[in-house]
């Protein structure tokens, strides 16, 4: 299973919104095949383990490691679950079931109404992390909303005066753009718009194009921005609540205007998330700032961080911090976070954080 796991990470950015997967097929201790999804609309990983067996290699009576339930509907590609009966597998082993509607434990049944041994669980952490974004969206609508900022090691992301480039170094910044490679959604506050004036395009480009998003009133854009400079590179999205003459100098230059609805600005940020939905994005990065980073905090929607701290000290109480807003009152009010990862990055330190995965329930 470690080894499908290692397999499927291989289809990251090229196969959302489906999910990562990945199968390794074993006999008798031997490795027959293995496969993984590796791009939307292609092979899923049983039927690209099977292209990949030798020539007059027999799986009968094998076991199957697959990282996420097999299919049992047609989709782009005919339901896995007839070519693992196909292939008459003795066993099959599943890191997780999938919470796809037309999925949603249908294909472990299919397996074992057959007579196929099916084991649910092994390296169950790991799959869920693995599609964390897909089973966010299919589940809460919306994409996997990942907060990316980079501070001082006082906790500062500017100077009182607003300065803030650049906090981080300049491999930080690299991975930042790997990042934004692989995300499908990229989301910025009107005041960083306006005052970084950002392209927010990845460089070099990624196996993703990110729509540039921004959330705030139409009068911090100017139609000769970056944003509306590059509008070829990638599409850019205004949620705003703003109408009459800005929004339509906005459209005439080619930007595209959502309207926000109703009077609660506590709200807008859910409705950005459940736009991205109704697009089926996977992956959204806020880049900030401050107040747009404290909204979604407070709503509960920041999943994962990436932090860059430099060996900076800024100071200053007027000094913005990563977070706005009000904040929590009690420490154990904290959301429950895992660490992922935490490394040096030329002379900065790159800490990733995430949601613990939840227990029961779909994914037992």
């Amino acid at each position: 299973m470690q080894r499908a796991l290692e397999l499927a990470v291989r289809g990251q950015g090229a196969v959302e919104p489906n999910p990562m997967v990945g199968c390794v097929i074993v006999r008798d201790g031997e490795l027959l095949a293995s496969g993984y999804h590796r791009r939307f609309g292609g092979l899923h990983a049983e039927r690209d383990a099977l292209a990949n067996l030798p020539a007059g290699r027999d799986v009968t009576g094998a076991t199957w490691y697959v990282t996420l339930e097999p299919c049992c509907h047609h989709g782009k590609t005919p339901p896995c679950t007839d070519a693992l009966l196909t292939a008459k597998p003795a066993r099959v082993v599943i890191a997780m079931r999938d919470p796809f509607p037309q999925v949603d434990g249908g294909g472990i049944e299919r397996l074992r109404s057959a007579g196929v041994v099916v084991e649910v669980g092994l390296c169950q952490q790991q799959a869920w992390q693995l599609n964390a974004s897909y089973l966010t969206l299919v589940q809460h609508g919306r994409p996997w909303v990942i907060a990316k900022w980079a501070m001082s090691l006082d906790g500062k992301i500017a100077t009182h005066c607003g300065d803030s480039q650049w906090i981080s170094g300049e491999q930080s910044r690299a991975m930042v753009h790997q990042l934004r490679g692989r995300c499908d959604a990229i989301l910025v506050g009107g005041r960083t718009a306006e005052v970084d004036n950002p392209t927010l395009t990845a460089r070099p480009p990624g196996p993703r194009v990110a729509a540039r998003l921004v959330l705030g009133s139409a009068k911090r854009i100017a139609v000769d921005c970056r944003l509306i400079r590059t509008l070829s590179d990638a599409p850019v999205r205004l949620f705003t609540r703003s109408t009459g003459t800005n929004v339509e100098r906005l459209s005439r230059a080619g930007l595209d205007v959502v309207p926000l609805k109703g009077a609660d600005s506590r709200r807008f940020p859910l409705q950005v998330l459940q736009h991205c939905g109704q697009l089926r994005m996977t992956n959204l990065l806020v880049e900030g700032g401050g107040a747009l980073l404290g909204s979604l905090f407070e709503a509960g929607l920041i999943d994962e961080y990436h932090v860059f701290i430099a060996a900076k000290v800024i100071g200053g109480q007027q000094a913005p911090s990563p977070l706005g807003g009000t904040g929590l009152q009690r420490i154990r009010d904290c959301p429950d976070l895992v660490v992922v990862s935490h490394q040096r990055v030329g002379e900065d330190i790159f800490v990733r954080a995430r949601r613990q995965m939840p227990l029961g329930k779909p994914y037992d």
